[in-house]
């Protein structure tokens, strides 16, 4: 009897192993809602495999194996799916995160019916197995490959002795470099240098982090992060602070921290630490301030109350941190800084659950409950401007919106402009939603800087403000309020991409085509799905004369968003001619299709 040779193919690969970190633990305490934010997480990490010219060869449960042609692609695939996958997770309370561990190698492998086998794949199966949740670690073969290609910093773990492989693996953790966009000077037109610590502001400076979900329900997570923004709102008014944002300081969600650390990355002097415990009509709010100098707890107290006076809880909390860390603060100006929103506390919550689940994807979703809250409360100002920014949100994806989606955008954004005028996060969306989905360009810019003088700390207001100077044909204020908005925020997940891009379109409107470059590469490290960033990037390569990576970049551009088209290219409002003759020329020069 002739034994037939086994049908197999061995080629060299850099091959990614990736698994959900304590999946039976999510499964055991949920297993619909973790096997839909499973679906979802794979959705992100199978559309970028195939965005980085990766081969998904198996998956089982909670774990995904691939190859790779290019171990520069697979690495640079980890970062940025782990970036997105971070963004997932912000709506999300502590203990329902999705945290995916990655392990990267380049080796041999046998090749059967599309899976892979071999010691190649055992390592990098063992190297995930090394890298701390929602992290990513490479052997010693795949960082001799990177280290001098990829803007990421290695940190040496060492020779690691790992299961049923016989020689120890050098192993290295990947970490994402600072952006160094904090240190980009306002007003100036020259590029950051990177990896500078951020100087502690003039005045008393505080991150606030996620509080504590300690109710015993899950589900009430989106109260205590709810609680926690609602204390940053209220302590950014305060023009004698400092305060970071929100997206920022919840980086540290689910994460021990250590303070001091905070301080460094944040650049401030002051962490705030609480928790929520909400029963039936009861709820106790707890915090303590730490300096983060000497890492001494300055105070830590609780607020006892019902739900009824959960306003009341907040500004007492607020009024005792600026005591302690701002003194001086007239107690005429404590008074001024106290609002509340809303006296239905059911839209209250609707409002909490729609804040949660703020992203592009779930836009649609957000609205609705942003729209009950209204049914509820019809003088609930931010409700209104949040389901005017969901539009906003919708058309990043879709291209051009309808004559209808104006119109209702513009009621909607007017209406929050009318009921919250002393309200700088209501004025923010709703000047963003005029301009940006409406055309009313001078209307939404006028909203926007009122809302910046109303809290000078709101690094959304900064941002969609710089967005609003591009409109307008001034792109050295855009690029000054960009700045000030990544000092604000400086870690933000979310808008620090979009921060970065709105920098790149001010370069480019400026004719700086080698700074937009630089900007746009930044923009899409840390979202390579972001159509902005492509955009930029692609216009302002090839107005630079690399026509070379300006197509590659389009060829990027063109299969994350097959649709993308040069009339389909926001900015849709330009308002100089010549600002949008230049774009357009670099998007041609690139290649993108009419």
């Amino acid at each position: 009897m002739v034994t037939k040779p086994i049908d197999t193919e061995r080629r060299l690969v850099a091959i990614l192993a990736a698994d959900v970190e304590g999946y039976s633990r999510l499964m055991g305490a949920d297993e619909v809602s973790t096997l839909q934010a499973l679906t979802e997480r794979r959705a992100i990490l199978d559309g970028l495999i195939s965005a980085h010219r990766g081969r998904i060869a198996n998956t089982a449960g909670d774990s995904v194996l691939a190859e790779f042609i290019s171990v520069v692609d697979a690495v640079q695939c980890a970062v940025e799916a782990q970036a997105e996958l971070a963004n997932a997770n912000l709506c999300l309370p502590a203990e329902r995160h999705i945290n995916i561990r990655i392990g990267i190698h380049v080796g041999d492998v046998m090749v059967k019916g599309g899976d892979l086998f071999g010691d190649g794949v055992n390592i990098a199966a063992r190297l995930q197995t090394l890298a701390r949740a929602g992290g990513t670690c490479i052997s010693g073969a795949a960082h001799d490959h990177v280290r001098k290609i990829l803007p990421f910093a290695f940190a040496d773990l060492g020779f690691q002795q790992v299961k049923n492989i016989e020689e120890p693996v050098r192993a290295f953790a990947v970490t994402v470099k600072s952006t160094g966009a904090a240190a980009h000077p306002a007003g100036s037109l020259s590029a950051p240098a990177d990896n500078k610590p951020l100087a502690l502001p003039d005045k008393p400076s505080i991150a606030v982090l996620p509080f504590q979900n300690l109710s015993g329900d899950l589900e009430q997570g989106y109260f205590a992060d709810g609680m926690a923004e609602d204390i940053i709102t209220a302590l950014s008014r305060f023009k004698a602070l400092f305060v970071i944002a929100r997206n920022s300081s919840f980086t540290y969600q689910g994460r021990a921290v250590d303070v001091r650390q905070v301080g460094h990355e944040l650049g401030v002097r002051y962490v705030l630490e609480g928790s929520v415990r909400k029963a039936a009509n009861r709820v106790r709010i707890t915090g303590q301030l730490v300096d983060t100098a000497t890492g001494a707890h300055l105070w830590a107290d609780h607020f006892d109350g019902t739900l009824d006076d959960i306003f009341d809880l907040q500004d007492q909390l607020t009024a005792t941190i600026v005591g302690a860390i701002a003194p001086r603060v007239e107690q005429a100006e404590i008074e001024r800084t106290k609002r509340k929103p809303t006296d239905r506390l059911d839209a209250y919550d609707y409002y909490l659950q729609g804040v949660a689940g703020l992203n592009i994807r779930r836009a649609a979703e957000a609205r609705k409950l942003f729209l009950k809250a209204i049914e509820l409360d019809p003088s609930f100002a931010v409700c209104y401007a949040m389901a005017a920014h969901c539009y906003a949100l919708e058309m990043i994806r879709g291209g051009p919106p309808p004559a209808e989606v104006i119109a209702e955008t513009t009621r909607l954004a007017r209406r929050a402009a009318l009921l919250g005028n002393e309200d700088a996060l209501a004025l923010t969306q709703a000047g963003n939603a005029l301009a940006f989905v409406a055309g009313e360009i001078d209307e939404g810019a006028t909203l926007l800087d009122r809302a910046i003088v109303l809290n000078p700390n709101l690094a959304l207001a900064w941002h969609q403000g710089g967005w609003a100077k591009i409109l307008l044909g001034e792109p050295e204020q855009a690029i000054e309020r960009f700045s000030r908005a990544m000092r604000l925020s400086p870690l933000d997940p979310l808008l620090l991409p979009w921060m970065q891009s709105g920098t790149a379109h001010a370069y480019l409107l400026a004719g700086q085509y080698d700074q937009a470059a630089s900007w746009a590469e930044k923009a899409l490290r840390g979202g390579a799905r972001n159509p902005s960033a492509l955009r930029a990037a692609a216009a302002s390569f090839a107005l630079a004369g690399r026509l070379e990576e300006a197509r590659r970049v389009v060829a990027r551009f063109l299969e994350v968003f097959p649709e993308a088209r040069i009339s389909r290219s926001p900015p849709l409002y330009l308002r100089r001619p010549q600002d949008l003759a230049r774009f357009v020329e670099g998007l041609r020069l690139a290649g993108l299709p009419e």
